[in-house]
């Protein structure tokens, strides 16, 4: 199988580029220029030190032992949470901000749920003398208000969303409709969705985290390849990084653990390759959740990143062909797993991340397993919701 991206900008028969004819050049210059800056020596030079000395890369892979000892197989920890801005978004936000640089480009639009892309944005603009503008739902706004006042310290404009859900879903449709509107604008996209080449784009950037996993395993464990790699599916972007390189191992078995809300057997959920339909959505075909009248549906998650109602085209066709294992995670699950981790191992994750920690009581390993759990996110943003959870 052939899991990366055809000359079309499909996987199988997930992706392609479904835009209005004013994005058709701003698309089309995109396709023809992101291979050639990402490969270049320049590129490839500045990225590395950003990565290295500004956002602090290798982040660690971290052998949690009261976990494994709990379940009873080798868990490690790729500890996405201690990169500047406290997440795997930094990756993307730098790559894709350099390659806008590189395009002439300089006002930087983007969209955010749990606000971590809009933070890692923002720093990177303030860092290189941007300009830059954020579409945030108004009730992510609410309850990543932490996450708000970072963008506006960091000199970025913040839009509330209030049509539709006023979540993901309508920041998206927002950021869009503005780049339609103000084609000079760059739009960096956060997660593997939208319309080609970004999926493509956000993978290969993201990509750095399974690069370091297998260096940091052979390192550790005398072998690059571990027996699992789980991480949670909002839009995929840390799953797509925590894949990429081990896409082509067939031994490596792939999970991906999406948000079930309060159950997957009514419509308060984001579960989107378990109870979805194929479709269009943000300008690629993918797995999406419809409403009776075939109408996007609003998705439910207690995790404003997970809070979408679609999947990017590689996740859906990893789904599709049998290679990923695809889970499901309730609120009450992720919550319980985020206490999990901050008291066993002292750490605690964004409520995004907690999702992947659910899959591992769901699942059964041997003791001699290698288990990587890609920690997407730091938890500060979400301890109002801790808080009022658990009775803190």
């Amino acid at each position: 199988m052939n899991y990366n991206v055809d000359e079309n900008g499909y996987y199988g028969p997930f992706g392609g580029a479904f835009i209005p004819d004013e994005l058709k050049e701003n698309i089309d210059q995109l396709t023809e220029r992101y291979v050639e800056i990402l490969e270049s020596p320049k590129f490839k030079t500045e990225f590395a030190a950003l990565l290295k000395d500004y956002a602090g890369r290798p982040s660690p892979l971290y052998f949690a032992p009261r976990l494994s000892a709990k379940y009873g197989t080798r868990i490690y920890l790729k500890r996405e949470e201690l990169n500047h801005t406290g997440s795997h978004k930094i990756n993307n936000a730098i790559g894709q901000i350099l390659l806008a640089r590189e395009m002439g480009c300089t006002h930087i639009i983007a969209e955010t749920g749990a606000g971590q892309h809009g933070v890692a944005t923002a720093t990177v603009c303030a860092k290189l003398g941007l300009r830059c503008t954020v579409y945030m739902g108004a009730v992510d706004v609410e309850r990543q208000a932490l996450n708000v006042a970072r963008m506006k310290m960091l000199g970025a404009t913040v839009e509330p969303v209030t049509s539709g859900g006023g979540t993901l879903k309508d920041a998206v449709d927002l950021a869009f409709a503005y780049w339609v509107a103000h084609p000079e604008a760059y739009y960096l996209l956060g997660s593997a969705v939208g319309p080609h080449p970004f999926p493509d784009i956000v993978a290969r950037l993201q990509s750095v985290i399974s690069a370091e996993i297998r260096a940091q395993l052979l390192e550790q464990e005398g072998r690059e390849l571990p027996d699992y790699v789980i991480a949670c599916i909002g839009g995929g972007s840390n799953a797509a990084g925590a894949f990429y390189h081990f896409l082509d191992e067939e031994a490596v078995r792939l999970v991906q653990v999406e948000a079930g809300g309060h159950g997957t057997q009514g419509d308060e959920h984001a579960a989107s390759l378990t109870c979805g339909t194929e479709g269009i959505l943000h300008g690629s075909r993918s797995m999406i959740l419809f409403d009776q009248d075939g109408e996007v549906r609003e998705p439910y998650s207690i995790s404003a990143g997970l809070d979408y109602p679609g999947i990017g085209p590689l996740h859906a066709y990893l789904a599709h062909t049998g290679r990923s294992t695809v889970l499901v995670a309730t609120d009450r699950q992720a919550l319980e797993a985020a206490r999990e981790l901050s008291q066993l191992e002292g750490i605690i994750p964004a409520i995004e991340s907690a999702h992947a920690l659910a899959a591992l009581p769901q699942m059964k390993f041997r003791p001699e397993d290698v288990v990587v759990v890609n920690v997407s996110g730091r938890g500060d943003k979400d301890m109002p919701t801790y808080l009022r959870e658990f009775g803190l």
